[in-house]
């Protein structure tokens, strides 16, 4: 009997340390792979192609500082014809100031590091994952 395969994950966020928390605590569950956001930003990373590669059912992808600047950068990688299939699940350290300075952003978790954010986390990829 051939193994199910995992569902797959594309992981970005700015600090390097939440990177490898969250790879940490996916592998296993889904297949992860990370970079930074900075990088998709200057061009150093082909988010076309690692997408052609990886087959990604989600995104988990954090909006930090500065955030009109990262949510607008957020905004028109969604409206990549390539990505439009892509669920998204959107992260951010202070979603009360995203929201003062680009209005409302729908579903965006907080993560400020308490010991549930992780767990929240998992739980909306599950609930973004399974809404086929």
């Amino acid at each position: 009997m051939t193994p199910k395969s995992l569902q797959s994950i594309l992981v970005f966020n700015s600090s390097e340390e939440t990177l490898e928390i969250l790879k940490a605590a996916l592998e296993g569950t889904y297949a992860v792979s990370t970079g930074h956001v900075a990088d998709l930003k200057r061009g150093q990373v082909d988010l076309l192609k690692l997408v052609e590669e990886h087959r990604p059912d989600a995104i988990l992808f954090d909006i930090a500082i500065p955030y009109e600047e990262n949510w607008r950068f957020l905004r028109l990688l969604q409206s990549s014809e390539a990505l439009k299939s892509v669920k998204w699940v959107i992260t951010t350290t202070h979603k009360k100031l995203l929201e003062e300075l680009v209005g409302e952003c729908g579903e965006v978790y907080e993560v400020v590091g308490k010991p549930y954010d992780l767990a929240q986390i998992m739980n909306a990829l599950k609930d973004a994952l399974g809404s086929d």
